[in-house]
């Protein structure tokens, strides 16, 4: 990342809304909000949008929630334009490199995404219990010390 990268850590304020593009890219918009402590004064809350897109904006779609506290590693990008009666607007945004869900305050359980051989896209492998998701390894016999992986 170069010049104005960005990261935020906050609670999401909405559940993230996803939507596809008419050429079927996937895109996830959702606002992520810090608090900034004073020890003299109230805190004072910062909202900042975020948008993401593919594969990325799926997972978010699929495993956050409004609420969930996040770390948002990304882009600033900052659109303007002109409304109808001639005013001018402009929006700062964080165009979302990574995601990921705090663990300050919580536990997560993470399901990876087998490869696919098309687009080079990724696809979400089938459910398991957690407890086959997080068995532990055995121990190797004596002498066996190569890592089993």
């Amino acid at each position: 990342m170069f010049g104005n990268a960005s990261h935020i850590v906050g609670n999401i304020v909405r559940d993230p809304e996803l939507r596809f593009a008419q050429s079927g890219t996937a895109i996830v918009t959702f606002t992520v909000c810090w608090n900034r402590r004073r020890n003299d004064q109230d805190d004072e809350a910062h909202f900042f949008d975020v948008i993401a897109f593919r594969t990325l904006a799926e997972n978010i779609a699929g495993s956050l929630r409004k609420g969930d506290r996040v770390a948002v590693v990304g882009q600033l990008d900052q659109n303007r334009w002109t409304t109808d009666d001639g005013q001018n607007r402009s929006r700062v945004q964080i165009i979302a490199d990574d995601v990921a869900a705090s663990l300050r305050w919580a536990e997560v359980s993470i399901n990876k995404n087998e490869k696919r051989g098309d687009s080079g896209g990724y696809r979400q492998q089938s459910q398991s219990s957690p407890q086959q998701q997080r068995q532990p390894q055995r121990s190797a016999p004596a002498g066996e010390d190569d890592e089993p992986f």
